[in-house]
């Protein structure tokens, strides 16, 4: 009998013992592959490895766009506390007992969200495994939320885009949206800025608990280069200060300046008034999210005058002395009518009185000694009617009809009958003063990569447009403006020989000129051998509606320039070109 219940004993443990042998037989061998996939899939986390897009800097590195690192507070409802749905934290007299709903009230205190919209994260898909609470908070609020030991919270990295300086180049910088970059070198330079984010994976326990030495890495996070502009930072926040407060103070509509360095072409600030802010993108208006120098054309009137000029000499049919004999008034051989802009008796002057006292009646007695085919070759030489070569967002080519009829061929010697950018004009400026060599403007000069590299982004390669001496002979003329033209005494910077050139254009409108205005300044100095070239224009100004408007602001900017770079004082006088005869 014994001998019987101990071999029925045995038999029964080795049939147990065989079942035990037979599942883990399957388990570990023949459902091996499927059972680790179905529990890794229950505790492995795939999770993004954000990169940071790349910064934009100033000519000297100050960063204008960059990205800092922000935090997305996420939670596993499933493993939250739910019955009771409370936890306890601290230990000893400090031990405290917390309910769902006074954590939801801690955490929306801090990251600034009502108690509900926290508490439904929390509650409403209870198996979920990953719910966001709260998205790019900052580090301080990661920090706060941490410290309150919620259990199921969890912190993923993420940057976000700062612009440290606000609206300072915000015209040219642009932003990014919800959707990616939306305006200017967020926009245009994105295949340098564009970052590459990596992944990997991790495992946690039933606790939510993140296991030790578990992540794998699938792909490295690989961050955006960094884009280096022509831009002064402190230049362009000095000229973005300059022209708002003149324009509030005119009650202009808008208002653009530009600063060009004369010998490379850069551009080191090109402010637009009003300008957006990339930090608060929906306080502006979608007209002024970009750049109007670059997408806004206007005739530019008598600031065209220098280059006309420029074509004259250069083909040697008229010299800085050239006498022309101008009426108030004047009806051309075809019948066109010119005028000048302010009334006056008949005047006898030079080629050089004629841009001293701006007259269009002139200038247009002595443009007709080209012919307009040649005079539209110059044109097009001068960057006009072609977009420039920085490529812009949203950039305008302006206006440029290749065929005048009788009263255009005139009116374009004066700026009327065209459009132009800002951009174009400060290439027009650029070209003058650096002896008749056009330079590319230039806005952007390379990209740093994250692995070091660096690709240069602009061309610098120059056209000879006109002569050195045609183009130092214009300078010259405009200095006649500065030493004894009507705006003389606004113009003038004590040390240093100036060259400018005034301008106020009508505003056309169904087919017809207004009594709108656009007024504007643009000059070169030293004159003797130009640095910088400074244009200054407002548009739609309200309470003074000449170039008298235009012309402080310019000799602020053009004599804040001079004393940033430390330019030396001119060390000879203005010539004294006579300006009638």
């Amino acid at each position: 009998m014994t001998r019987r219940r101990l071999a029925l004993a045995l038999i029964a443990m080795i049939a147990v013992f065989g079942v035990f042998v037979v599942r883990l037989v399957d388990i570990q061998l023949v459902r091996a592959e499927e059972l680790n996939t179905q529990s890794l899939n229950k505790r492995a986390i795939a999770v993004t490895t954000y990169a940071a897009r790349g910064d934009i800097v100033d000519r000297d590195g100050a960063v204008l766009a960059g990205s800092v690192m922000r935090f997305d507070i996420t939670v596993s409802p499933k493993t939250m506390p739910k019955n009771p749905a409370s936890f306890t934290r601290g230990s000893g007299d400090d031990k405290v007992t917390v309910s769902l709903a006074e954590a939801a009230a801690e955490i929306a205190e801090i990251t600034g969200q009502t108690q509900n919209e926290v508490l439904d994260v929390f509650t409403e898909d209870p198996e979920s495994d990953f719910e966001y609470v709260a998205q790019k908070v900052s580090t301080e609020q990661m920090r706060a939320v941490r410290d309150l030991g919620i259990p199921a919270i969890y912190f993923e990295q993420r940057p976000a885009r700062i612009y440290p300086d606000g609206s300072v180049a915000g015209n040219l910088v642009g932003f990014v949206g919800t959707e990616g970059p939306q305006n200017g070198f967020e926009f245009t330079e994105n295949e340098c800025l564009a970052s590459t984010n990596g992944s990997s994976t991790y495992e946690r326990g039933a606790d939510g608990i993140r296991l030790p030495g578990s992540t794998v890495t699938e792909q490295e996070p690989i961050d955006g280069g960094t884009i280096t502009t022509t831009i002064d930072h402190d230049l362009q926040w000095t000229v973005q200060q300059m022209i708002a407060e003149q324009a509030l103070a005119l009650g202009a509509e808008s208002a653009t300046a530009s600063v060009t360095e004369v010998k490379t072409g850069h551009l080191l600030a090109l402010a637009d008034y009003p300008s957006v802010d990339p930090n608060n993108v929906g306080g502006s208006s979608p007209n002024n999210m970009g750049s109007l120098a670059f997408s806004t054309p206007y005739e530019p009137g008598s600031t065209f005058k220098p280059m006309t000029a420029a074509m004259l000499l250069d083909q040697g049919v008229a010299d800085p002395s050239t006498e022309v004999t101008v009426p108030y008034r004047w009806i051309s051989p075809e019948g066109s009518a010119i005028r000048d802009a302010v009334f006056h008796p008949e005047l006898q002057l030079t080629l050089a009185g004629v841009i001293q006292q701006s007259s269009n009646v002139g200038i247009s007695q002595l443009a007709v000694r080209l012919p307009s085919k040649m005079r539209y070759d110059y044109f097009r030489a001068f960057g006009i009617g072609e977009r420039t070569e920085v490529g812009f967002q949203g950039e305008s080519a302006g206006l440029l009809s290749s065929s005048w009829d009788d009263q255009t061929k005139y009116n374009v010697s004066f700026g009327q009958g065209v459009s132009v950018t800002g951009a174009q004009m400060a290439s027009i400026y650029q070209t003058l003063g650096n002896g008749g060599l056009r330079l590319p403007l230039t806005l952007v000069t390379g990209c740093r990569h994250a692995d070091g590299s660096i690709t240069d982004a602009a061309p610098t390669e120059g056209r000879q447009v006109v002569s050195e001496a045609a183009a130092d002979s214009v300078v010259e003329m405009m200095e006649t403006v500065v030493t004894g033209g009507g705006l003389a005494s606004e113009l003038q910077i004590p040390g240093y020989r100036v060259a400018a050139k005034s301008g106020t254009a009508e505003i056309a409108a169904d087919g017809r000129y207004t009594d709108d205005r656009i007024v504007s300044v643009a000059g070169l100095a030293p004159a003797e051998d130009p640095q910088y070239a400074v244009i200054v224009t407002f548009v739609k100004p309200s309470t003074i509606m000449t170039s008298a408007a235009a012309a402080p602001t310019f000799k602020k900017i053009m004599t804040q320039v001079l004393k940033t770079y430390r330019v030396a004082p001119s060390p000879t006088l203005s010539p004294d070109l006579p300006t009638t005869w």
